[in-house]
């Protein structure tokens, strides 16, 4: 498979597609999503310099975009639009990329997933994951792979679970040295 950080490859199953974001095609989308009031709270933004991924505007929404465009040219995180295949309508985004730490998610896959509050149910987030989980060790190069869940995420978590994912024990530190919780690791084989 080519670098994931010079072509952005187009993953899918029956249900969504998992792409580059198109400002053009997907800026009204992803305002749906961000601005999602019952979303906000389960998107992780544990070390994120205090951004809470709550955008109102378009605005907003565009310089998000154009943010993580420059991040993705830097390398430091691949974020793809989650398109639904049935709807043809970007209804979250997922970013994913090797973190290099001095903790336990050192060489590890952090995986963000931000969906809009309709689904965030579990058979989505089920059917999202398992597009993205076998390859992330391939196009990262990670050998595990971790995500936020609140406890207050039920369906989310309900999800990890049946994917594989174990509640984990440890703290992800931040670059400012904050301790973040509530993660959910899966070793790759």
């Amino acid at each position: 498979m080519d670098d994931i950080y010079e072509v952005i490859p187009t993953l899918e199953n029956e249900s969504f597609l998992l792409r580059a974001i198109d400002l053009e095609r997907d800026l009204n989308d992803l305002l749906k999503v961000y601005s999602d009031e019952k979303a906000v709270p389960f998107f992780n933004s544990d070390n994120c310099h205090g951004d809470d991924f709550y955008y109102k505007t378009i605005e907003r929404m565009k310089q998000a975009i154009d943010f993580w465009n420059i991040e993705y040219q830097k390398k430091y995180y691949v974020r793809m639009a989650i398109e639904d295949k049935s709807t043809h309508t970007a209804i979250g985004t997922i970013e994913l990329f090797n973190r290099k730490a001095d903790d336990y998610y050192n060489n590890c896959g952090l995986l963000r997933v931000d969906l809009r509050s309709d689904y965030e149910t579990e058979k989505h987030i089920i059917d999202i994951l398992n597009i993205i989980i076998p390859k992330a060790g391939e196009l990262f190069g990670c050998d595990k792979i971790a995500t936020k869940a609140i406890s207050t995420a039920k369906n989310r978590i309900s999800a990890l679970k049946k994917c594989g994912f174990q509640p984990s024990e440890y703290f992800l530190i931040g670059a400012d040295g904050t301790k973040y919780d509530s993660y959910h690791i899966m070793e790759l084989k």
